[in-house]
Parts: C-alpha cells; structure tokens; sequence
C-alpha cells in the first residue's frame, strides 16, 4: 500500500530549494503527487508544500532524518505529516452551535478528514449535541475569577488528548494573551469580519440599522489581538434593504458555517503557512 507524507517548509528563498528536497524524495522512492510554491518578493521568503507517494511503508522520523542536511544547508522551518492520520480537534462553542453542526456534518460526510474529540463551552445547550455524537463533553462555565482556572483546563486538555487544531465555533468568551501565545498557530476562530464597526451584541441587528449592502465572515488564527489574527478564508454576499434582521443572521449563519468549515480544512491538510502577519493558503 502506497502511503502519503504532505511536506511543507519555509525559509529565505534561494536557488536549488525544490531540485534539493525533490532530488532527495526521488532517492527515498517517492512519486510527487501535488506540488505547489510561492516566492513572497516583499519578505524574501519561500514557501513550498508537497504531497509525496511512498510505494513502500516511510516513516515520517526516518524521512526528517534523511532530509536533515538539506533542512540545515538552507535553514529551513520543514514540517512532515502523515496524510492518512485523522487530525484531532477541540471544539469551543456558546449557545450559537450552526458552526459546529456544520463541522460536524462535513465530518460525517467525509468531506472532512478530522476526530473531534472534545466539545468545550461555557453553556449547556451543546451538550445533547455531543451525546448524540459519542463527543466528551465539558461545561467550563466562565467568570473573571474562573477565566484562568478554565484556560488551564484547556491546555491540558489539548495536551492529554493530543488535539492538533481548537476550532472556536462561536466560542463568544476572549482568549487571554497568554493562552493566544501558548496556542499560536493552533487556534482558528471565526468572525463576522466584514461588520467591523458593530462592536458588541447583536452585530447584524446593528448593521440593519445601518442598511449594510455586504456582509461577510473571516477564519483567522487567534492571537494576542483581538480579531486581528492571520487570515485564512473569507467570503462575502450581498444583502438588500428588503431583508429584516433575522434574515441578515440566517445568511450571516450560513456564511459563517461554511467559511470555519473551509478554513479547518485547509489547516487540517498543511495548505495554510503563516506569513507574518498574513498566511500563504495553498488551494
């Protein structure tokens, strides 16, 4: 059985990056199955990521140390990952839970190549949800006086589980600066991002009142900044003056549904790479 090491790496970008790893692929036996590259001319940077076919069983240890001269000759940050393990998630979620059911259906579907293993939230109204799922299930609600108690929860939670991804599906609680950083680049969150001037309750009621022609959603990678993190995916769609508010958070509901689910994905199979404050997202 043929088995499928997706490779990612970044570094300054220099000549012989891609004869090197595909010369060294070629004499472990691997068929290059996907390829894709980007030159950021701004920053000098590199950026590949490779689908490599082995006909024969290739662990991943031994290919990073067959690639360790190549890895150290261009100073590259390379990461290998086994394409046919289920990727580990930790979902947070409120009391709005359109975003998890969907990732929850994408999963079932097979459309999405994941294991939820836990759902966290500071209500219950998700836990039917995760009992008929067969998901544990925690209730962390949150004050200021439980936040820490419960962000250190989380973290030995993502570590005993060994979750590779926390997915905040409507998960409406702040992530304090320290958990951000501890988590960075494992935390994507989802946002009604082209609503950037309604702060506060009830965002789409708000832009109502203001008779908005777009809204929108974006995926980002959480950080210290508070919705400012690294872009993943976005879409938009047009709304019309004879929409009420219930109308314009229905179509918010699936804009968003269908954007974190987009996003995860992309996560999930080594197609987004952080570019600084941007990310390079291969399709």
């Amino acid at each position: 059985m043929s088995k499928t090491h997706i490779i990612t790496l970044s570094c300054e970008d220099r000549p012989g990056i891609v004869a090197g790893l595909t010369t060294e692929l070629f004499e472990a036996g691997a068929n290059i199955a996907e390829s894709a590259q980007f030159w950021d001319r701004d920053t000098g940077r590199f950026f590949l990521r490779i689908a490599a076919e082995f006909q024969t069983k290739t662990a991943r240890d031994s290919l990073e140390r067959q690639l360790a001269p190549l890895v150290a000759r261009f100073g590259m940050h390379l990461k290998i990952a086994d394409a046919a393990r289920r990727p580990k998630i930790i979902a947070m979620v409120s009391s709005f839970d359109h975003a998890l059911l969907h990732l929850l259906y994408q999963i079932r579907t097979g459309w999405l190549n994941a294991e939820v293993v836990a759902i966290v939230s500071n209500h219950e109204a998700s836990r039917p949800t995760a009992e008929r799922n067969d998901i544990p299930f925690y209730h962390w609600p949150v004050t200021q006086e439980t936040k820490a108690e419960q962000e250190d929860k989380l973290i030995t939670l993502v570590r005993e589980s060994d979750c590779d991804l926390v997915v905040l599906a409507r998960y409406m609680q702040i992530l304090s600066d320290n958990l951000s950083t501890r988590l960075s680049g494992k935390v994507i969150n989802i946002h009604h991002s082209f609503l950037p001037s309604f702060k506060g309750a009830k965002p789409y009621h708000q832009a109502h009142k203001r008779g908005v022609k777009l809204i929108g959603a974006t995926a980002h990678y959480v950080t210290a900044d508070l919705d400012e993190g690294p872009i993943i995916e976005q879409e938009t769609e047009r709304v019309s003056h004879a929409l009420s508010p219930d109308d314009l958070v229905a179509t918010g509901r699936d804009i968003e549904s269908r954007v974190l689910a987009r996003a995860v994905k992309l996560h999930l199979e080594g197609r987004v790479m952080l570019n600084g404050a941007r990310t390079v997202v291969f399709g």
